[in-house]
């Protein structure tokens, strides 16, 4: 539940996510944050969202989204501007680990690989039967969120209507039991991922389209490779395969 700072622990993710459920709801806003920005993915001066949706986004309340933002201004990630152009943005000079806590995600690629494995096996069957059952209400609603990612002026509100398309997509298949087990292994991926460019986010928005074209054909061979490869490409495109990369590759538009 957004704004909750506790969400409960599955069976199935405990372990692997110990590391991270370590880290109290300040750090670990403080952590992706700051990571996104040793990974170049929030550029020097480049403005945040607002608290409130800053918040929803990172699925913490706002005193805690509130009183991150203040550190990483004291730490020097981020610095606070006042005025009509104000707001909170990201430093003009950075510097790259000033926040220790990075670490536990630096070090999460096997946990993340878990779990992007799990979702992939669910993803897949739940593309297949939704392109045999999904109705008119199912595609008419996807669209629109679709529409809205395209319109999404930022990371935080683009987060949120993804997490709402692929919850539909899974509510689309007209079986009731697969949307709370898929919903866990979502939200559980969600914990990792970072804020990144909206323009790339708006790109990997096609994918999307991609399948639900698929599913308005009813082909479910297409449907369930546009679901593969769209999970796959979480594999390099997280920031798990970005810190892997060559540093002059660029930003890859990432499959969330």
């Amino acid at each position: 539940m957004p704004g909750s700072d506790n969400v409960p622990t599955t069976g199935l993710t405990a372990l692997e996510l110990s590391g991270v459920r370590r880290l109290s709801a300040l750090e670990a806003v403080r952590a992706r944050i700051a990571l996104a920005v040793d990974l170049g993915l929030l550029s020097p001066g480049e403005r945040l969202p607002g608290t409130v949706q800053i918040a929803r986004a990172l699925d913490v309340s706002e005193i805690t989204a509130r009183r991150a933002l203040v550190s990483l201004c004291g730490d020097g990630v981020l610095e606070r501007r006042r005025g009509r152009n104000g707001g909170t943005l990201v430093a003009a000079h950075p510097t790259p680990g000033t926040v220790l806590t990075t670490e536990t995600y630096r070090t999460a690629t096997d946990a993340v690989h878990r779990l992007i494995d799990h979702r992939l096996a669910l993803e897949c069957g739940i593309a297949h039967l939704a392109s045999v059952r999904a109705a008119g209400e199912d595609l008419s609603e996807l669209q629109e969120i679709v529409e809205e990612m395209d319109r999404a002026p930022s990371w935080a509100e683009f987060h949120g209507c993804d997490e709402r398309f692929h919850l539909r997509l899974a509510e689309a298949t007209g079986v009731p039991s697969i949307t709370g087990p898929y919903g866990a292994v979502l939200r559980e991926l969600y914990r990792y991922y970072l804020p990144y460019p909206v323009d790339a986010l708006r790109a990997s928005n096609r994918e999307h389209r991609d399948l639900l074209d698929a599913l308005r054909r009813q082909d479910t061979a297409a449907a369930s490779e546009a679901a593969r490869h769209h999970v796959e490409t979480l594999r390099h495109t997280m920031f798990v395969g970005l810190l892997s990369a060559p540093a002059d590759t660029g930003t890859v538009a990432p499959g969330s």
